[in-house]
């Protein structure tokens, strides 16, 4: 299997189009959601359940302060031309061109996560959960002044700063516990295995620009691709050099032929809830400490600490299969930026998975019991991707069998709204629900913000 995927350019483009843990912050404080557990692990449940095999707990979210009305504008051609562009478009002023990103670092997380099998049942003095779960997310980190100098806003020098890349799927497969030690403490833990797809890691550091003599541009830069994959190589392409004879080859390309799992690892989740009285409860989870040893490291890096580069320039997008074309074209502008050489299999690597912090306090009503509040923060600690979020919800049960609520998040990201509906008598559980509500989106689906989110599963009870 053949694909033509610059790393850096595939997981951008993911970014703008479209997985932290796979979790509904909203529902953390609502009792009968199945999968609490994947929050805290001290958490159980009431019933019994086993998931519908891939339906059970599907997640998918994006969070991030740039998105894809950012990158694509309308085309502003004075000749009527009906079709999308980018913000590199000469017809587009400066202002308007970098008016949707963010003074500093504009990042993009997400993830996408998918409960292949879940089961929790009573049992051994404590509440049990059995998961396969899958796994993928991604994180795009990128400096201000590198829109700033592919828009090109001036005839000077550019300290374009750092930019980071990643992205990483894996299954787990998840055994966890929690039992009650007295009337106020329960705790819980879950120990996981985990089977590595792939892990893809690209990072430019100190990226400078300088204009030449010449009018052309002197890059220089420390820059490296390390991609753990299964039948992964890089395809290299070769250029003259433009002021003296000879060449030199890139990365322009890869191949991927055939798949499979490609690094192991082990991990694990505590967690602990304490009822202070009857209103007030608190708890705490540390989520996902662990990592993956993979087989292989295929590495990539700039040799040449300093090259020449053309530059980056508008591409028109038609909206009737305009899209992929563009695509290779910026692929091909964004390789030659990273100017990155093939150094072959540098042997395994041992990489961390991310980790996730939950502290969380929530207060029910004395004069009506059915409805309480709770305030969560979440703390995402993975590098350049990082991020923290403290989130306030209502939750209500107005029914044995039926509870939900509305959120309220705050954080690196920015404001966002949640909701939840959980449906659970015996014999069946429906729930949906989002942290982002999506807001816009384009004629094709997209969402024009990049924070997103999407949580919903069915469920066996008894």
């Amino acid at each position: 299997m053949k694909q033509k995927r610059i790393i850096l350019v595939a997981t951008l483009m993911l970014s703008v189009v479209t997985a932290m843990g796979q979790s509904l912050n909203s529902a953390y404080f609502t009792e009968e959601y199945k999968f609490r557990h994947d929050m805290n692990p001290a958490f159980g449940n009431e019933q019994n359940y086993v998931s519908i095999p891939a339906l059970g707990n599907i997640n998918v979210r994006t969070q991030g302060n740039f998105g894809y009305k950012a990158i694509f504008k309308d085309n502003p051609n004075p000749y009527g031309n009906k079709t999308l562009t980018t913000f590199l478009n000469p017809y587009i002023d400066v202002n308007t061109a970098l008016d949707g990103f963010t003074n500093g670092n504009n990042r993009i997380v997400g993830n996408v996560g998918i409960t292949i099998l879940s089961a929790g049942f009573k049992s051994w003095g404590g509440y049990n959960t059995i998961e396969i779960n899958s796994r993928t997310s991604f994180g795009v980190s990128l400096p201000y002044e590198l829109f700033e100098f592919a828009k090109n806003t001036g005839n000077r020098d550019y300290n374009i700063g750092d930019i980071n890349v990643g992205a990483i799927s894996y299954a787990e497969i998840a055994f966890g516990h929690s039992r009650q030690l007295d009337e106020k403490l329960r705790v819980g833990a879950k120990f996981k295995v985990l089977l590595g797809v792939g892990r893809a890691d690209v990072k430019m550091e100190n990226v400078q620009a300088q204009l030449s003599d010449a009018n052309q541009w002197l890059i220089s830069a420390d820059a490296q691709a390390d991609v753990s994959f299964k039948g992964f190589t890089y395809k290299e392409k070769t250029k003259d050099f433009k002021q003296k004879p000879g060449s030199y080859n890139y990365v322009n390309d890869v191949d991927v032929d055939g798949a499979g799992v490609g690094g192991f690892g082990l991990a694990v989740d505590l967690g602990a809830s304490y009822k202070l009285n009857d209103d007030w409860s608190f708890s705490a989870a540390l989520l996902d400490l662990g990592f993956i040893s993979w087989s292989n490291d295929m590495q990539a890096r700039n040799l040449n600490k300093q090259f020449i580069f053309d530059g980056f320039h508008d591409v028109e997008i038609t909206r009737h299969g305009g899209m992929r074309d563009a695509g290779e074209t910026y692929s091909d502008q964004l390789a030659e930026f990273a100017n990155l050489q093939d150094q072959g299999d540098q042997g395994g690597r041992t990489t961390g998975i991310g980790s996730t912090i939950n502290l969380g306090a929530e207060y029910t009503l004395p004069v009506y019991r059915k409805l309480s509040f709770g305030l969560l923060s979440n703390t995402r600690l993975q590098g350049k991707y990082s991020w923290t979020e403290a989130r306030l919800s209502t939750n209500w049960k107005p029914l044995n069998w039926l509870d939900g609520g509305l959120s309220v998040g705050v954080g690196s990201f920015g404001a966002s709204a949640g909701w939840l509906i959980n449906i659970h008598p015996k014999g069946y559980n429906l729930f949906l629900g989002m942290d982002h509500i999506l807001g816009k989106q384009t004629k094709e689906g997209i969402p024009l913000s990049s924070k997103a989110s999407v949580n919903l599963g069915m469920n066996i009870t008894w």
